[in-house]
């Protein structure tokens, strides 16, 4: 009988794409010099200068263009393209469903392979991570990723950025890239065979 496929919640945003997208689209729209480094908060308008309501205005206009031209993350597709036959992967973002053909789009140009996107329209991911039975979950919101683990009981790999520094509980595992999310992935896999091994 063939094992049943684990399943990985992955968000979009800052994870698979790479978490300096945004970055030169704020400084032509704001004429800002802002580097990556510089933002140590995950809402943008807590590092800039710019009124809240002014910039979401502009975010929501160009989130189409934006997610269209985002570039990867370095090392994801190479992962992704290993796990997608040992997998299921569930893309689960907070981008609002009206951008799932943008997202799709993108998802094809980039030449990832997955099994379903959900987008959200929130960052409350909880209930769709539940839904979808995940057993691990990779993310870049520090929230997120706490809430997730500590709901769920199940690991969740935060990608390293400025904005997600503050501390985290034992089961948010920090990983710098996707090299580094690859072997952890390998390393609890041979540990949960072990142990199903020396429960026999």
């Amino acid at each position: 009988m063939d094992k049943i496929k684990k399943r990985f919640g992955i968000d979009i945003d800052g994870t698979v794409t790479s978490p300096d997208t945004f970055v030169p689209f704020i400084n032509e729209q704001f004429n800002l010099n802002l580097k990556y480094e510089q933002l140590i908060k995950y809402e943008i308008t807590d590092v800039i200068d710019v009124p809240p309501k002014q910039f979401n205005e502009w975010f929501l206009k160009s989130e189409p263009i934006i997610y269209e031209k985002s570039p990867i993350s370095e090392g994801a597709r190479e992962v992704l393209e290993d796990w997608k036959t040992t997998f299921e992967l569930y893309f689960i973002s907070a981008r609002a469903p009206y951008l799932l053909d943008v997202t799709k789009n993108w998802f094809s140009n980039n030449e990832i392979s997955y099994h379903h996107i959900e987008l959200i329209g929130s960052h409350h991911k909880i209930e769709t991570a539940k839904k979808y039975h995940v057993d691990l979950f990779l993310e870049d919101k520090h929230d997120n990723a706490v809430a997730i683990c500590e709901e769920l009981q199940i690991p969740v790999l935060l990608f390293d950025t400025p904005y997600n520094q503050e501390p985290i509980p034992k089961g948010v595992i920090r990983v710098k890239n996707w090299k580094e999310a690859s072997e952890w992935v390998n390393n609890w896999l041979q540990k949960g065979e072990k142990q199903k091994v020396d429960h026999k």
